[in-house]
Formats: structure tokens, sequence, C-alpha cells
């Protein structure tokens, strides 16, 4: 296993570096042919400008921006780690209010089959309807964007979770329940003892799932509301048209949400179990 996950890591590693040598090469602007002009000068029609960054350029970027993340010059100029700092926090308060609300009426449904048939049609009308198309109503009821950036991924981490624990919980073998039925424990004994460690691991899929969908919401959110954030530091670096901190950014939120999802998969397998 040892061998397999070193030789898996160098192959990995050259891929990286065959990858940043073909872009390096291939963004590299051609040999002017002739002087430009001024008015070529004025709008940025020059061969390196015009052209997608090389990773030379992008890492020089993330050189400057990590060296420093956590600097605030204002309001349109702060550090990558405060922006993070805003996109994780307004996941993490839309995710967990999410689960408050998920996990018990997860639990519900999938306790009691008159529940599941009384809810499932208003699950199935809101389940697919857009995170961001709740954003217009938000704003207009809350009428602040930051609280409405987490209520969009209030609703759009409930639903995986939501079913997870539902499918999860009904799934429980019967004959584990009737065994806490034989020992008469309560309904919520049963849940907490039996239940529960049984749905565990289907429970924490659910989980892991809505972190990565709130993940890809919340740069698309703060696109649109601005202030702070990833998606906003994305956006404003698309309109100062400074495309090697637009690619630096979207490598940060790739990284950012592997270790979310990380981190969820290390919580994944402590609840495993073996029949």
């Amino acid at each position: 296993m040892a061998s397999l996950n070193v030789r898996a890591a160098l192959l990995s590693i050259s891929f990286l570096i065959l990858a940043l040598g073909l872009w390096e090469m291939s963004t590299q602007p051609p040999a002017a042919t002739q002087a430009t002009s001024e008015y070529e000068l004025l709008m940025g029609i020059s061969g390196q400008e015009s052209r997608v960054p090389p990773p030379s350029a992008v890492i020089k970027v993330a050189w400057a921006e990590l060296s420093n993340p956590f600097y605030d010059a204002g309001a349109n100029d702060k550090g990558i780690g405060i922006q993070l700092a805003y996109s994780v926090y307004r996941v993490l308060t839309g995710y967990l209010a999410a689960m408050a609300i998920a996990l018990p009426l997860g639990f519900l449904i999938g306790m009691s089959p008159l529940m599941y048939k009384a809810l499932n049609p208003y699950i199935q009308v809101l389940r697919p309807i857009s995170p961001l198309a709740w954003m217009p109503l938000a704003l207009f009821i809350i009428q602040d964007s930051d609280a409405s950036a987490i209520f969009v991924i209030f609703i759009c981490s409930i639903w995986p979770m939501l079913l997870n624990t539902a499918f999860g919980v009904a799934n429980v073998r019967s004959d584990w329940v009737n065994v806490a039925r034989t020992h008469e424990l309560n309904p919520f004994k049963t849940a907490i003892t039996v239940i529960l460690p049984a749905a565990a691991p289907t429970i924490l899929t659910g989980m892991r799932i809505s972190i990565g969908i709130a993940w890809l919401v919340i740069v698309a959110a703060e696109m649109l509301v601005g202030g702070t954030g990833i998606g906003y530091y994305v956006w404003n670096e698309w309109n100062n048209l400074d495309l090697s901190s637009v690619i630096f950014s979207i490598l940060m939120i790739g990284v950012v949400g592997m270790l979310l999802d990380l981190a969820l998969g290390k919580a994944q397998k402590l609840v495993e179990y073996k029949e």
C-alpha cells in the first residue's frame, strides 16, 4: 500500500509538472513583428497583456497574496485570507442551520411512512429549484446581503442531508429495531442507540454532498451580492482585468473545497461499520 501511494504521488506530480510546462509554453507571447502603436498601448492591445497569463505569473500573485493573506486596506482591497474567511463563515452558518432542521426532520420522515407521504410532495417541488433563484426574494425580505447569502446556503444544503437521513433511517434493518422493541426501548432511545449508529454512514454522505454544493453556491451568491467573500474577490479581479489573480482565486476555491470535503470524509470513515 505504501509503495502504491508513493508511485501515485510521483505520477500525480509528474502530471502537474507536465501540465504547467505545457501551459507556460502555450501562453508565451509571439515575437513582435512591428512596433506597437500608441493607440494599441492605450487600449491594452499588446502581446502578453491580452493573453491568458502563464503559471509563472499566477505563482507570483500567489506568493504575494499568501505572504500577507489577512491585510485590510479598505472595502475593495482585502487579503485572500479575509475573503476566504467570510465565505467559510457564511457556508458554515447556513450549513449548520440546515443540519439543525434536516437531521431531525429526516429522522421523522424516515421513521414515519405517514409523514413521508405528507411531506414528500413539498420536498419534490422545492428541491429542484436553483438556490440562486431564491436570492432576489431573500434580498427583498431579509434586506441584508450577508444574511441573504447565508439563507441561500441553508436552502441548498438542506435537501441532500434531509433525503439521505430519511433514506438511511428508513433502511435500517428491521430486526435491529425489533430487538430494541423487545428490550422495551422508547422511540427516542431507539432512534439514538439503534437507528442513528446504523444510519450514520448514509447521513454523513448527505452532509458531505451538502458541503460541496454549499461551497459551489456561495461563490456565485457572493458574485451577485458583492461586498466580501471569495466570489466577490473573483468578480472584482475580473473587473480589474487581473486574470492572474482570477486564476489564483479559482485555485484557492478548489483547495478550500477539497479541505472541506476531506474533513467530512474523515468524519464519514469514523462512523463506518462492518456487519
